[in-house]
C-alpha cells in the first residue's frame, strides 16, 4: 500500500454527509445552500418528527411566502441530504444566528463604525445627501464585483445563491401561480393536471397536487363547518365548493357523475342538504 502525505490526503478532502449523520444536522447543515443564504438568514429548521420538518421563521409573512415553496423546498432538501421530508411545519420564533454568522455581521458592523467615526460629518443637507448617494453607488460596485446582479422582476440586488428573481418575487410569482391554478380548479375541476398544465406554463405535477390537496382540505372544511352549524340549505358558494369538491376528489367529467357518487363523497348529510327534496 502506498501512503501519500498527510498534506496531500487533507487538501483533496471535502466536506460531506456522512451516511448515519442525524438527518436533521444535515438539514441544518446545507441550511443556507437549499434555500440560499439570505432567506435562511429569516428561517431555521428546529425539529424533524413524524415525516414533518418544522421551520423556524422570523414572522407570519415568512412562513406563509415559505408555504408556497413547500415542494421546492422539499425537493431541494432530498437532493442536498438524501433524505426527504414528507412536508414542512412552520412556526413563527426566535432565529438564533451560529457563531460563524454572528462574528461576520459583528465584523461588518464594525467595519462600517469605523468608516463612519474616520470621515467628518457632513456640513450641510446637500452634503450629507451627496456622500448617502455616493456610499450608495460604492455599495453597489461593490456588490457588482462580488458577483451579485439586479432581480429582473424588481431591479433590487441579489445575492449570487439565488436565481435571477429576488425571494419576494419568487414568492409573489409563486403566488399567483399557485391562485391562477386554484382558480382553474375551482372553475373547471374536471380538467386535471394535463388540462391546468396546458394553461399554466412549467406547471409540475408535485406542484399540482400540492394545491389539489390544500384546496380539497380547505373546501371540506367549509362543507363541516355547514354540517356543524345546522343549516338545512347551501348558499350559492357553497353549492359551488360542494361540487367543484366531488369533481375533483372524483378526478370524474361532469357527466359521469351519478348520485351514488356525492353521496359517497359528502356522507348522507351533505348529500341531502345539496340536494334537498330533488328527486335524483
Amino acid at each position: 500500500m502506498t501512503l501519500r502525505p498527510l498534506k496531500n490526503a487533507v487538501g483533496a478532502w471535502t466536506p460531506g454527509i456522512a451516511a448515519s449523520e442525524d438527518p436533521l444536522v444535515a438539514i441544518r447543515t446545507a441550511w443556507p445552500a437549499i434555500v440560499g443564504a439570505d432567506v435562511a438568514a429569516h428561517c431555521r429548521p428546529a425539529e424533524l418528527e413524524r415525516g414533518a420538518l418544522l421551520i423556524v421563521t422570523r414572522t407570519s409573512a415568512w412562513s406563509q411566502q415559505l408555504s408556497f415553496l413547500s415542494e421546492r423546498i422539499l425537493a431541494a432538501v432530498g437532493a442536498r441530504t438524501g433524505s426527504r421530508p414528507e412536508r414542512l411545519r412552520f412556526r413563527v420564533g426566535q432565529i438564533l444566528e451560529d457563531a460563524p454568522a454572528r462574528a461576520a455581521a459583528n465584523a461588518r458592523r464594525e467595519r462600517l463604525r469605523r468608516v463612519e467615526d474616520d470621515r467628518a460629518p457632513s456640513v450641510t443637507l446637500d452634503a450629507a445627501v451627496a456622500r448617502f448617494r455616493e456610499d450608495v453607488t460604492a455599495a453597489q460596485r461593490a456588490k457588482a464585483a462580488a458577483g451579485w446582479k439586479e432581480c429582473d422582476q424588481c431591479g433590487v440586488w441579489v445575492a449570487p445563491s439565488v436565481g435571477a428573481l429576488c425571494v419576494p418575487c419568487v414568492n409573489a410569482r409563486a403566488e399567483r401561480r399557485t391562485q391562477a391554478v386554484a382558480q382553474l380548479l375551482y372553475d373547471a375541476p374536471w380538467l386535471g393536471f394535463a388540462g391546468v398544465s396546458g394553461l399554466v406554463e412549467g406547471l409540475q405535477l408535485s406542484e399540482y397536487e400540492s394545491i389539489r390537496r390544500r384546496l380539497l382540505q380547505r373546501w371540506w372544511d367549509v362543507l363541516v363547518r355547514l354540517v356543524k352549524s345546522g343549516r338545512r340549505a347551501m348558499t350559492h358558494r357553497e353549492r359551488m365548493i360542494a361540487s367543484s369538491y366531488v369533481l375533483l376528489k372524483s378526478g370524474l367529467d361532469p357527466e359521469r357523475i351519478a348520485p351514488a357518487v356525492v353521496r359517497d363523497l359528502l356522507g348522507d348529510e351533505l348529500h341531502d342538504i345539496l340536494y334537498g327534496n330533488e328527486r335524483i
